[in-house]
């Protein structure tokens, strides 16, 4: 009775959700078609970008692989483990290198969306002791996680499962921290920014529900794609019910029952994502079908539609604005500059420090090109600087600019729960801005390489080159900064006035739906015109003090009236050409003949630092790991079928009473067997990697497998595991040994 209640719960209660957010965005979804079409036709676009951008994303590449070691839930041991990071930046582990070379399905995928990465066990620990109100191990007792060396990894999500890892050196666990940094920002950043009525119509629409909900500002957890939004959404209304009912029913030490609610809490989770995925999907493909006919609507009538909504904002403008102004003048004007001098110090400092490593990189490598052979070298070291935006350590220094950013008392009032959002943000444009400067050094040295002749030929080219891509660096970052400063500012200040206006004009706005004629009313929304008034009535403030700063030349911004009109009128044709290949066409290696070669060649952006299997030193719980006898897991079962997709029997061995009417049992829940992704191809590949040597000059050895490893989903990370033949066995509850541990998906 318990587990079908809870299965009833999790239904309707996700079905309540869904349905008043499928609502909110079948609204926004016409708003934003419309927005997209007039986009088209007038056009609008801000100054032209100076670098160029790479079209063709590069994918013959492995962002980092290494070993380290995890801890396995089931047996409560330490195991070695190889771990690959494809260039889509999910976290693959495999039993082994071994397992790696020979294409063996992996032992878990993990979607880092959402997750934060702490390097602490003490971290953790207060973090879990939150998660349960009222359960906390009594000083003295075990907790719940123990770790054998000083250098944890721990991958902590506030509703799905944990991960742990840890490494043998400090210089290890910062690199591994840096990359799994990486992750969480890549994934982060899940809703494409290329779609142009998808994407706005569904952060909207969260956004449109949230405020329904009274709830205003800035979210940590609008992160990952679509459904691992809408899951978080569900979730953040389910688990404090399920924390209520549950939580004094659970049994055992403090920290079995802490072990217990992170099991349920994950299998909810999986519940959750799967009927959300179908209900969300359903509502897109609803959307999707009227398209033609909205868009032909919106085409015939557009002159139409934009009188009725001018007509409908100087309305709901007379009535706004005055209270608006008012409200800006006391409650936001004051504090607009201490908010962007707060942004710009360390988003400038970042991008100053973007523009410090690309000269220190393409400068270190024209003296090694000169130094040791010219253009026999330069393919080897453009290929390396081709990844440098890929790189997370040699990014690092740049990104951790950001931790500097402090709101102080500024975050209080305008109810900004964190500054993460925007720090992630800042350094997702850092990244694209250093590729953005590679790409085109690439491309205009390529260009140069045929006029060429002789090493000192070469070095002044690089350098003149070099000097032509920091210029348009500099106007570039300038743009994109100012964007970032007032997009930042808006984040900031227009939930606060939103929030401080409702009382007086929400309940009036109903009033004004009677301007918007029918046949528009799909195009059209009160709440996003009056959303738009007070937008304006704050734009002018926020806009002036962005100006003010250029004026005083603050942090290297350029005025708005510095423009670099056809610089290089020639050279965004340059861009549409064929992606180059710095390896085959001057490495001198012949043309490979297959896809597998390709594969084999591939490169591995960060070098390793342990490539070997290490050991632990000896600790609770680690006693197997040093004795030879110690079981192996067991090879997959081709032939096993996966496992409930909806996570029904992982919540029925946590959850104490599901069987037992005395409510006395408590199980842990054994982690589900992937349900096969059918959006994927199932021959989806990740080139297998070697290790790029740290030193100059150096040849990548080759695999001597060659064999290509398993690779997640490029669209939804985690999902797809292995194709239906080669599935592992569903995992067993009563196992002691690393056979119980199956294969771990993430969302």
């Amino acid at each position: 009775p318990c587990l079908m209640w809870l299965c009833c719960l999790i239904a309707e209660k996700t079905g309540k959700v869904l349905g008043e957010f499928c609502r909110c965005y079948k609204e926004q979804y016409g708003v934003a078609l419309f927005n997209s079409v007039r986009y088209e036709i007038e056009g609008n676009g801000g100054p032209q970008a100076q670098l160029l951008h790479r079209k063709v994303p590069l994918e013959d590449h492995v962002i980092y692989s290494g070993n380290l070691f995890q801890y396995i839930e089931e047996n409560k041991k330490w195991r070695n483990r190889f771990c690959v990071v494809p260039h889509n930046y999910g976290l693959v582990l495999y039993e082994n290198k071994l397992a790696y070379e020979r294409d063996l399905p992996p032992r878990v995928l993990v979607n880092s969306a959402g997750y934060k990465i702490l390097t602490s066990v003490d971290q953790y620990l207060e973090l879990v002791n939150s998660s349960l109100p009222g359960v906390t191990p009594k000083s003295g007792h075990s907790p719940i996680l123990k770790c054998p060396t000083d250098f944890p990894l721990i991958l902590w999500h506030p509703y799905a499962r944990h991960y742990y890892f840890c490494v043998m050196t400090g210089k290890e666990q910062e690199k591994w921290r840096a990359v799994f940094q990486d992750c969480v920002r890549h994934c982060n950043n899940g809703i494409s920014e290329d779609s142009k009525v998808e994407a706005p119509a569904f952060t909207d629409a969260v956004r449109m529900y949230r405020q329904s909900k009274e709830q205003y500002g800035t979210w940590d957890m609008l992160c990952g794609n679509e459904t691992q939004v809408l899951s978080n959404l569900v979730m953040e209304e389910l688990l404090p019910e399920l924390r209520t009912t549950i939580g004094p029913r659970l049994k055992g030490k403090a920290q079995e029952r802490q072990r217990t609610w992170i099991q349920i809490s994950d299998a909810v989770y999986r519940m959750v994502y799967e009927q959300t995925k179908a209900q969300y999907d359903a509502a897109m493909a609803k959307c999707e079908q009227e398209r033609p006919q909205m868009e032909s609507t919106i085409r015939t009538d557009m002159d139409q539609i934009i009188t009725s909504k001018e007509h409908l904002a100087s309305k709901i403008r007379a009535f706004v604005l005055p209270k608006a102004e008012i409200c800006v003048r006391n409650h936001v004007q004051p504090y607009i500059s201490s908010i962007l001098e707060a942004l710009m110090t360390p988003t400038s400092q970042g991008f100053a420090e973007v523009r410090e490593v690309f000269f220190k990189e393409v400068t270190d490598m024209n003296m090694n090109v000169i130094n040791e052979g010219g253009l026999e070298k330069l393919a080897e070291y453009m290929e390396k600087l081709s990844h440098l935006a890929f790189h997370p350590v040699k990014m690092q220094s740049c990104y951790e600019k950001m931790d500097q950013l402090k709101l102080e008392g500024l975050q209080q009032r305008f109810d900004v729960s964190s500054t993460s959002v925007f720090k992630q943000r800042a350094q997702i444009h850092m990244r694209q801005q250093m590729d953005d400067a590679v790409y085109t050094f690439e491309t205009l040295l390529h260009q140069e390489l045929g006029k060429l002749q002789g090493k000192d030929d070469l070095c002044k080219s690089i350098q003149r080159i070099l000097e032509r891509v920091l210029k348009k660096y500099d106007y570039d970052s300038s743009t994109v900064r100012k964007k970032f400063f007032r997009e930042a500012l808006l984040q900031i200040t227009i939930p606060f006035l939103l929030k401080k206006l409702a009382p007086t004009c929400k309940g009036e706005l109903a009033k004004f739906q009677e301007l918007i004629f029918e046949d528009f009313a799909r195009f059209i929304l009160v709440e996003n015109t009056y959303e738009e008034v007070v937008l304006q009535s704050v734009m002018k403030d926020i806009m002036q003090a962005v100006k003010e700063a250029a004026v005083q030349r603050k942090h290297n911004l350029y005025r708005d009236s510095m423009v670099m009109h056809n610089s290089d009128p020639n050279l965004h044709l340059l861009g549409e050409g064929i992606p180059i290949d710095w390896g085959e066409e001057y490495s001198g290696q012949p043309e490979a003949d297959s896809a597998a070669d390709k594969r084999r060649r591939a490169k591995q952006v960060v070098s390793v630092i342990q490539d070997d299997e290490g050991v632990l030193p000896y600790e609770v719980g680690t006693e197997a790991l040093l004795q030879p006898g110690s079981p192996e897991p067991r090879e997959p079962d081709p032939g096993a079928p996966p496992s409930s997709p909806d996570g029904v029997e992982e919540i029925r061995e946590a959850l104490p009473g599901a069987d037992d009417p005395s409510g006395t049992s408590v199980q842990h829940a054994a982690p589900a067997s992937p349900k096969p992704s059918t959006d994927v191809p199932s021959e989806a590949k990740v080139p297998h990697a070697t290790p790029a040597s740290p030193a100059p000059g150096t040849e990548t050895p080759s695999s001597s497998a060659g064999m290509a490893c398993h690779q997640p989903s490029d669209k939804e990370t985690g999902e797809e595991v292995a194709p239906l033949g080669s599935q592992c066995s569903p995992p067993q509850p009563t196992s002691t040994t690393e056979s119980g541990e199956g294969v771990q998906t993430e969302f």
